[in-house]
């Protein structure tokens, strides 16, 4: 125990209320009781919730052991923690408990699950896929790997919405929701899957979800039990409570019983998770279950510039069938930033490359690569920014998902284009046929499909399709074979570096983070918003704008946004999202749109010298226009034709078979010095890559020194 005497209590008040706003020290300040914040993006509402805490424990009003407060992820429990602790909390005793609702349910209830189930065991069904596939077979549904994790969604989404298996064909009819299978077989896999989960003797199994209905069940069945858990716990605190479930709520109820000592923090502009069966109306409609509740709104923005803030406040100011009460109009309080630009494009690759390019001139500028992102709709979206980042030498890594090549279904792909290529295809067959033909056996077809887990496989063979297609029209005469190589090579030369780089990530996957510098991607319809809300419902519509809010309000100072009128050169035209209507008017003069004149060049090589457009394989081989300068090293030529001669002897093979005249003569005119930029020319794939990779690296070296 310390002999240091603690500090006056007027002296720990100003410390705890030290640096807030107005608004957050009445957050602060409020009577113990019901309270809720409606806080905006950037305003500083974790602090003030801990702040709150804090402070409810240093004036006596609650022990720091009665104060449970949940959250939606471990790292904002985390980060709760950390506050507390900085702010001595818990220092010199118990700890408020600040865990996500399932850490919290499975805690609680392995204390009081023997006394409410006797000698009936439990353990957790950490990995359900095996009974969910038994429980799809039984239903007559296939148990492939996309059906069976369509069904476990869709499983979660009913119980987080707290519909079992006997109303789920009522439920989904009355909300008109998308379902994996007909209704009725969903219901019976369903039922099979819980009843999988009970043994004859009474254990069970408990996948997440049941931990929150276990845990509601006891406290709402067993008085004694009710009476004990309150007794303990008599404060609570819930952060992003617009993205609550029913299932949670049910649970947050047992917890509070009869009491009101309930403290609430969200922003329903931020709702989009109803597809998990998240809803904002709790928070909603918190002041009518709460009518003396303390309502204090969150608005100064701490995060980002008034400019960045400005855009953010248009977008979901375009809302529609929004509370009144509910909306905040966000106050920037950063100095003056750059205004946000918007900029459009011939098709997504000249957009990844315009991407990359004003990445580069950031990191020229002195903004770290690690705080700088790029977020796009669905994951599909990052193959070309990947490809244009690795060609920029950015390093990168994916958040939320995997890095294209990575993904199965892209590298079943690849091992299916490499079979058939062995078999050999008859001279007579085109060759995207071909391509096409085995894409559309593994998933690909006209249609999107239904199902999520179908759609982000048809996404990522769309785009992988795209990509042959780019290949081949680049260079006509590729063979499978060669097609099949330069994919491979391409997926080698494009592992995510180990180091900070650039993040690039999904919409949904990005909530909750913050860059200095954010580039919003892939803006169309179809795109943002998704093809599957337009077809949807106006709710649909609207929850995919708050998703744009989100991404926008992720950005602290540089802000971009960007889209293109084609997927690929020539393709089928596209209109940019509805969501930049009023943010972009076509007929403004004072329009941010990159005129045609200064858009990224269209898809195809480009000469290195002048920036034309490279049409014969020639002019691509040697990365120029046949009539610009060579810049080429004739020592260095002589070096390449004499080692390639000593390769071509031992391995008793013609020396083209090792290299070709014109493969020497562009490496020696464009003198690379790493693999990527060796396989970046030409005629260099994996395989001569890993072959002869090193070697000729280091003779352009030695050359470059003499």
């Amino acid at each position: 125990m310390s002999d240091s005497p603690s500090p006056p209590r007027a002296a720990r008040d100003r410390s705890i209320l030290d640096g807030l706003d107005p608004e957050q020290r009445a957050a602060v300040l409020a009577p113990r009781g019901p309270v809720c914040v409606l806080a905006g993006a950037g305003t500083g509402k974790t602090r003030t919730i801990t702040r709150r805490i804090a402070y409810l424990i240093d004036q006596g009003q609650v022990n720091p052991g009665q104060v449970l407060a949940v959250t939606f992820t471990a790292r904002a429990a985390g980060e709760m923690r950390g506050r507390l602790r900085s702010l001595g909390v818990g220092a010199d005793g118990p700890s408020v408990l600040a865990q996500t609702f399932h850490a919290a349910a499975m805690r609680q209830l392995r204390y009081f699950w023997p006394r409410a189930f006797g000698s009936a065991s439990w353990e957790l069904l950490d990995n359900k896929f095996p009974l969910v596939g038994r429980a799809a077979r039984k239903a007559g549904l296939d148990s492939s790997t996309d059906t069976v994790r369509d069904l476990m969604s869709e499983i979660e989404w009913a119980k987080a919405s707290l519909i079992g298996p006997e109303d789920y064909v009522a439920a989904v009819t009355r909300v008109t929701r998308e379902t994996p299978a007909p209704a009725a077989q969903v219901a019976k896999a369903f039922a099979a899957y819980e009843d999988a989960k009970v043994s004859p003797d009474g254990d069970r199994l408990l996948d997440f979800d049941d931990l929150l209905i276990y845990m509601t069940t006891i406290i709402e069945s067993d008085a004694g039990l009710a009476d004990e858990f309150r007794s303990r716990y008599r404060c609570f605190v819930v952060d992003e409570y617009q993205d609550v479930t029913p299932v949670q709520q049910g649970l947050l109820d047992a917890w509070l019983g009869p009491r009101d000592d309930l403290t609430v923090v969200g922003d329903a502009n931020q709702t989009i998770y109803t597809f998990t069966g998240a809803t904002p109306k709790y928070l909603l409609d918190f002041g009518r279950r709460f009518p003396d509740a303390a309502l204090v709104r969150l608005e100064r923005d701490y995060r980002s510039t008034p400019q960045v803030v400005s855009l953010a406040n248009r977008v979901i100011g375009a809302a529609r069938g929004r509370i009144a009460g509910t909306r905040l109009q966000l106050i920037g309080q950063r100095d003056a930033g750059p205004e946000p630009e918007f900029a459009e494009y011939d098709d997504e690759p000249s957009e990844a490359s315009a991407v990359a390019s004003a990445i580069k001139r950031l990191m020229n500028s002195g903004v770290p690569a690690s705080e700088i992102a790029i977020l796009y709709r669905i994951n599909a979206q990052s193959e070309n920014h990947e490809q244009a980042l690795t060609q920029a030498g950015i390093p990168y890594q994916v958040r939320g998902g995997e890095a294209f090549f990575t993904r199965a279904e892209v590298r079943q792909a690849m091992r299916q284009l490499s079979l058939v290529a062995q078999r050999g295809i008859r001279d007579d067959v085109e060759l995207v046929t071909v391509v096409r033909s085995v894409l559309g056996e593994l998933g690909m077809s006209d249609d999107e499909p239904t199902g999520a887990q179908a759609k982000a496989r048809w996404q990522s063979l769309r785009a992988l399709s795209g990509l042959a297609d780019d290949m081949l029209a680049d260079n006509p005469a590729l063979t499978l074979t060669e097609l099949v190589t330069e994919l491979d090579a391409r997926s080698q030369a494009r592992h995510p570096p180990t180091v900070q780089g650039v993040t690039l990530s999904s919409l949904h996957a990005a909530k909750g983070l913050e860059w200095d510098a954010v580039f919003l991607v892939g803006l169309t319809e179809g795109s943002l918003p998704i093809s599957q809300a337009i077809k949807g419902s106006f709710d649909d519509v609207e929850e995919e704008r708050r998703l744009f809010y989100v991404g926008v309000t992720r950005a602290r100072e540089h802000l971009h946004i960007s889209w293109a009128t084609a997927r690929n050169e020539g393709g089928r035209a596209r209109r940019r999202s509805r969501f930049l209507a009023d943010l972009v008017p076509d007929d403004s003069p004072a329009s941010r749109i990159a005129p045609a004149s200064k858009r990224a060049p269209r898809k195809g090589p480009t000469c290195r010298v002048c920036g034309s457009r490279l049409l014969d394989s020639t002019a691509t081989l040697l990365g120029r226009c046949a009539d610009c300068p060579s810049d080429l090293d004739e020592g260095l030529l002589v070096a390449l034709k004499e080692w390639r001669r000593t390769r071509a002897d031992s391995k008793k093979v013609p020396a083209f078979v090792v290299f070709s005249d014109k493969t020497l003569l562009a490496i020696a005119e464009q003198r690379p010095t790493d693999s990527a930029a060796l396989v970046s020319i030409s005629g260099i794939g994996a395989a001569k890559l890993n072959e002869y990779g090193e070697e000729v690296i280091e003779l352009v070296k030695t050359a470059g020194q003499k």
